[in-house]
């Protein structure tokens, strides 16, 4: 299919407006133990999702795209090295990638993952007992001792009807990147990895680089930074999840698959070109039950438990669980729906990170009636908006956590992809969507300090500071690794042979 390439007008005045408010630095580090209780259970925490056009769709001629990528990663903080035992998706979770094009109370569509994990000599300790390769006449790894695959179903309501449909089963994840005895041509095990299932539609599950970028150890001290401002706001940070992987879960799929009409978008500020896209995890739970039995004349009461599955772990936007969500609510937005998310809007509107903003740099950025940022990240942005940008409403204005994407919006080719996306004035970038080298830290850190208040009818930053425009940001402007080109487009996975820990500076001694 064929289609004319469309373009955000007004995109330029977005960018400018963007360059007039001041940049704090904050992160940490796109829900990497974002809340208490998912910090204790690492296989089902959601680090990132990401949801964009495809660019090389065919590779040759943008213009001609006709699918939308959508990336979610879970497993934070991954030790390559961490050995007998390397890091894998659980068995016991189930794994979803979520899609709302209705503005309904509950997703529309589900594509749902389940792994499954065999040892093939449970008596050896060994991960691999030599160079692990791949057969393809017996579709298996060799010499690989802990081997997972997985499923995937699809799942879609029309109406009052739901349908399943398994898309795949039996699917390869590909082992982890050892070192060079044991994955000497690490991406050629890849490959086998890569499944086209129902026909049209692109599926992966493995291990990658941690596609997120950010200076953590800055931030969290007390948001210290490495060396004399201003160079430090836009360079010098130090990227503390450099040397970490992450556990990827990525399909490609036609984009008339997604849209609620079934068509191809071409109108940017068409609520029905937009799609909101999240990752859930869950877990099983038993729910006790009270029946009552008759036997031998008399009445009992029996407790019997049935299966459930209980959510444990949610994202949608970058950073709202992080920065938004207070202390006390942050396992509680985990588990809920987005559908109730009007609870939380308080943190949207009045959030307070902006008064912190405020009161470390004297950015004078407004603190409460934030319709900028619950339009940004909570309701969507309007049709037709003062900022030239796509809306990202899907037909309602009702408060839902989603990431964001407006499928009208033509992709813009990797080489030419600006880390601040929509600031930058490319229609495809967070926050609509999100590509892997979007640099939400520094996007999101202008538009808490206001940087999209004024033309969105509230008050601009008018602090003594507002010169610092532009500026301030955590010094961390792109990824430790290279992204692909083609499918699954998340790096390349570090291995443990080649990951180095430097000794920290010693500090001298204590003087008598």
């Amino acid at each position: 299919m064929t289609t004319t390439r469309t373009r955000a007008t007004g995109l330029a005045v977005f960018a400018a407006l963007a360059a007039a408010a001041a940049i704090p630095a904050f992160s940490e580090g796109s829900s990497h133990r974002e809340a208490p209780a998912i910090s204790q259970d690492p296989t089902a925490d959601n680090t990132d999702v990401y949801a964009f056009r495809t660019p090389d769709d065919p590779a040759t001629d943008v213009d001609e795209s006709t699918t939308a990528t959508l990336i979610a990663n879970f497993v934070p903080f991954q030790e390559p090295a961490g050995g007998p035992n390397f890091h894998r998706f659980s068995d016991d979770a189930r794994y979803e990638i979520r899609i709302e094009n209705s503005a309904g109370r509950r997703a529309d569509i589900r594509y749902v993952f389940r792994f499954e994990t065999e040892h093939t000599n449970p008596d050896s300790f060994l991960y691999n007992t030599g160079p692990i390769g791949y057969d393809a006449d017996t579709k298996s790894y060799t010499n690989l001792n802990t081997v997972q695959t997985f499923s995937v179903t699809k799942v879609w309501d029309n109406g009052r009807k739901r349908t399943y449909k398994k898309l795949g089963a039996d699917l390869l994840t590909p082992p982890n990147n050892i070192g060079p005895r044991s994955t000497p041509d690490y991406e050629s095990l890849v490959a086998p990895a890569i499944h086209e299932v129902d026909g049209d539609m692109k599926v992966f599950a493995g291990q990658r680089d941690d596609p997120f970028f950010v200076d953590l150890g800055g931030t969290f001290d007390l948001l210290g930074f490495r060396s004399a401002p201003p160079e430090a706001f836009s360079k010098g940070g130090d990227d503390s999840l450099t040397g970490f992987n992450v556990n990827t879960i990525a399909i490609q799929v036609p984009i008339t698959d997604l849209t609620d009409n079934g068509k191809l978008p071409t109108d940017l500020n068409d609520p029905d070109s937009v799609v909101g896209v999240y990752s859930a995890v869950s877990r099983p739970t038993l729910r006790w039950r009270d029946r009552k039995v008759r036997a031998n004349g008399r009445k009992f009461k029996v407790r019997h438990a049935t299966k459930r599955w209980t959510q444990v772990s949610r994202l949608g936007q970058p950073l709202v669980n992080e920065v938004l969500i207070p202390l006390g609510q942050k396992d509680e937005w985990n588990a809920s729906n987005p559908a109730d998310d009007k609870r939380f809007e308080e943190h949207y509107t009045e959030p307070e990170l902006a008064g912190v903003l405020n009161l470390l740099y004297k950015i004078g950025a407004p603190t409460e009636n934030r319709q900028d940022l619950k339009a940004i990240l909570l309701t969507g942005i309007p049709p037709n908006n003062p900022l030239g940008a796509p809306t990202t409403q899907i037909g309602s204005t009702r408060p839902v956590d989603l990431l964001r994407v407006n499928l009208a919006a033509a992709p813009t080719p990797f080489a030419e992809q600006n880390r601040l996306g929509l600031l930058a004035g490319q229609a495809d970038g967070w926050p609509n969507g999100r590509r892997l080298g979007d640099d939400v830290v520094d996007i999101a850190e202008r538009a808490v300090a206001g940087a999209l208040a004024e033309p969105l009818g509230l008050p601009a930053p008018n602090g003594e500071n507002a010169a610092l425009a532009g500026i301030l940001g955590d010094g961390v402007n792109e990824n430790d690794q290279p992204f692909l080109t083609t499918f699954p487009y998340v790096g390349t996975p570090i291995s443990g042979f080649d990951t180095e820990h430097p000794r920290p500076p010693t500090f001298p001694p204590a003087q008598p």
